[in-house]
């Protein structure tokens, strides 16, 4: 079977090809560039505990140790701490790292993956569908023709391939508009990421409503300010200005000595294309989405999607065309970024207007502020990841279902288990091999040796159900799971989303429950569906 054909190769495009080689398929990244990334401390990404450990699991690198996970957070309106958060985990932190560091780092390992190949200098032109796979040309020192199963637009804001599917991509530009430096220093707490609201100081020109610090290793900071809405120009005298004067206000009226290394201006805009599927042709990442105000990172979404895809594609591309599991790609991801999208066009405009009602609202500061900082950390409606409950693939009607701490649909918790050769692992490292993984909560197996409890109570009956699914599937055992009762058995499906959650071994149900997490039987007509989806027109 032919290539699955990615086409860009930042984060999310580079993500996809060693996701989908770690499942043995064979991809083709289509890189417009030359191949390697230039250097910019001032274009940084966020990422949250799962992307971060996503990406650690397919690197075989400990990112932590190239970026800063935040030893604390603190939020300040004029000379008011509004609020401090500790990271006692560290695993729990948000890692700061700079973008071409992430690249980096995917390409060192995608340079010894034999299923990937990386062509470099190629622009994408032209795209063809047939029933039976995908077309596509490129630009370069030689034109070329490249034949694939599928193809991935991963190409980014502009992205050629949404434009040639002739898909709409609407929404709102420059949402918000942050000056951007890079500089060395020393803040006053080393380590602690700073929201900083109406700074008691007043800048050259328009005030600064609005600046964040993120710390990065070395002792380099990322500095954001808040640009007042327009398109005037951030001159580098101003710049410096805002610098020294910032610097001086955090350190009691003394600028410190600095290094400026980068600078940068980033323009949030919010836009959601209206499919992220064309037949064979499917958008991820920036292509297919864009949201970046009020602490929410597109990166962290776009990593996402590939997650969700890479294991997807796989299935289809090892047992055949799979209509309903192909589309719940677009369903589930395009619903968990729209909900964020509209949960940031709510708030914004309570965050960042003047008077109005919010002025007679109590306690209007504070939550504000836990708004915000809830955005940068990852958490509540504008930073925590979404959900699938409502997903085409979730189970229903099971008898046997029991509640836990994670919702249905939800990542699961990273706990510790014992895999399937005795070792003790945490249950993410588990994730993106293409198997499902059903784990059972077994309190007090940690202190026998896995032979001993294979073949004792309820193991066997459920090492005979887990054998039987309709998909590889991987048992493994956990002490313990926050909020499950002991003999409870979890569904989890390849990218780390809860299927179901089970009270005991029930055969019957955890069949029916895969075959759900899998789109259900695959139909006969799934190649005329697939013919008939890539002729329609935008939507």
């Amino acid at each position: 079977m032919d290539p699955v054909i990615v086409v860009g190769a930042g984060p999310v495009g580079l993500t996809l090809a060693l996701a989908l080689a770690r499942q043995e398929v064979p991809t083709v990244v289509l890189d417009e560039g030359p191949g390697k990334d230039e250097p910019r401390l001032a274009r940084t990404v966020v990422l949250r505990e799962d992307t971060a450990a996503l990406l650690e699991r397919l690197t075989g690198q400990p990112l932590a140790a190239a970026g800063m996970r935040w030893a604390g957070w603190r939020s300040m309106r004029r000379k008011q701490v509004m609020r401090e958060i500790t990271f006692d985990d560290a695993r729990s932190a948000p890692l700061h790292i700079a973008q071409h560091v992430v690249t980096g780092a995917l390409r060192t390992a995608l340079a010894g993956e034999r299923l990937v190949r990386i062509a470099a200098d190629s622009r994408l032109d032209t795209v063809e569908q047939e029933p039976s796979g995908v077309t596509a040309h490129t630009r370069g020192p030689r034109g070329t023709w490249w034949r694939g199963s599928y193809l991935v637009g991963c190409d980014g804001p502009r992205s050629t391939v949404r434009k040639l599917s002739d898909i709409r991509f609407p929404g709102r530009t420059a949402v918000e508009r942050h000056a951007v430096a890079a500089l060395r220093t020393e803040l006053p707490r080393p380590g602690e990421a700073l929201l900083h609201r109406m700074p008691p100081w007043r800048t050259s020109g328009p005030p600064a409503g609005e600046i964040t610090a993120r710390p990065l290793p070395d002792g380099v900071w990322r500095l954001d300010w808040l640009l007042p809405p327009g398109k005037d120009l951030v001159t580098p005298e101003l710049l410096v200005t805002r610098i020294r004067e910032t610097l001086a206000g955090w350190n009691d009226g003394t600028t410190p000595p600095y290094e400026l290394l980068d600078t940068g201006v980033h323009t949030v805009h919010h836009r959601l294309a209206r499919r992220w599927r064309s037949g064979r042709v499917l958008l991820a990442g920036d292509a297919a989405h864009l949201l970046g105000t009020l602490g929410t990172q597109g990166l962290d979404e776009g990593l996402r999607d590939a997650d969700n895809l890479a294991w997807k594609l796989a299935r289809v591309w090892h047992h055949g065309p799979h209509e309903a599991l192909l589309d719940s790609y677009q369903t589930e991801r395009r619903a968990a970024v729209a909900a964020r999208l509209r949960a940031a066009d709510q708030v914004l405009p309570l965050l960042r207007g003047g008077g109005g009602l919010r002025a007679y609202v109590p306690g209007t500061a504070r939550g504000h502020d836990a708004l915000l900082s809830d955005g940068h950390l990852g958490r509540g409606p504008l930073g925590e990841p979404g959900t699938y409950a409502d997903s085409p693939l979730a189970a229903r009607h099971l008898e046997a279902e029991v509640p836990v701490d994670t919702p249905v649909g939800a990542p699961v918790s990273d706990v510790r288990v014992t895999a399937e050769d005795g070792s003790f692992v945490q249950l993410r490292e588990r994730l993106g091999r293409g198997a499902l993984l059903v784990v059972l909560i077994a309190p007090g197996t940690g202190v026998w040796e896995r032979k001993h409890w294979m073949t004792a109570g309820v193991m066997p009956r459920l090492a005979a159900a887990v054998t039987a699914l309709p998909h590889p599937a991987e048992l493994l055992v956990a002490e313990e799971y926050p909020g499950a009762a002991a003999h409870t058995v979890l569904l989890v499906r390849p990218d780390g989303h809860l299927v179901t959650a089970l009270g005991g071994v029930r055969p019957a149900d955890l069949y029916a429950a895969a075959e759900a997490a899998l789109g259900g039987p695959a139909k006969a007509e799934a190649t005329a569906g697939t013919e008939a989806t890539a002729g329609s027109g935008a939507g």
